[in-house]
């Protein structure tokens, strides 16, 4: 298994487990429900979508009888996923607590870094799945 397919398995069960004891911290103190985005995206982009890329980093191009397109787009997408959601989560709860337009301009920014990370997972497994590839006669 790759190192970043590990990488996003293991992050995936991290952002979970984050996730449930920030639900539980969630439910026993209300103040803390004004970043339930984070609790959200935490399970969304975080758990879900972490494994997703895994698993299908691992299994999609093993059902084609191919390699994966691109290790150095995996690679790329592993950390720019993983930055850009840690520093969204991050820089939304400050500004909900300490408002900002710094804090609101990095989390907008670290939002369009988890969609480019989205799109290299979208390219580069449309390549692996839909390109041709050339056979030895």
């Amino acid at each position: 298994m790759d190192r970043y397919v590990k990488g996003f398995i293991v992050m995936s069960i991290v952002y979970l487990g984050i996730a449930a004891v920030l639900g539980i911290v969630m439910l026993a103190n209300q103040n803390v429900m004004a970043i339930k985005f984070v609790h959200s995206h935490l399970n969304m982009l975080g758990w879900v979508s972490m494994m997703i890329y895994g698993v299908g980093y691992h299994i999609l191009p093993r059902f084609m009888g191919r390699p994966v397109y691109s290790n150095k787009i995996g690679e790329t997408q592993f950390y720019l996923a993983n930055i850009s959601l840690v520093a969204m989560l991050v820089f939304y709860t400050l500004n909900v607590y300490n408002p900002s337009g710094i804090y609101r301009m990095i989390t907008v920014v670290s939002g369009a870094v988890q969609a480019i990370a989205i799109f290299l997972f979208f390219y580069n497994m449309l390549m692996t799945l839909l390109t041709k590839v050339e056979q030895a006669h």
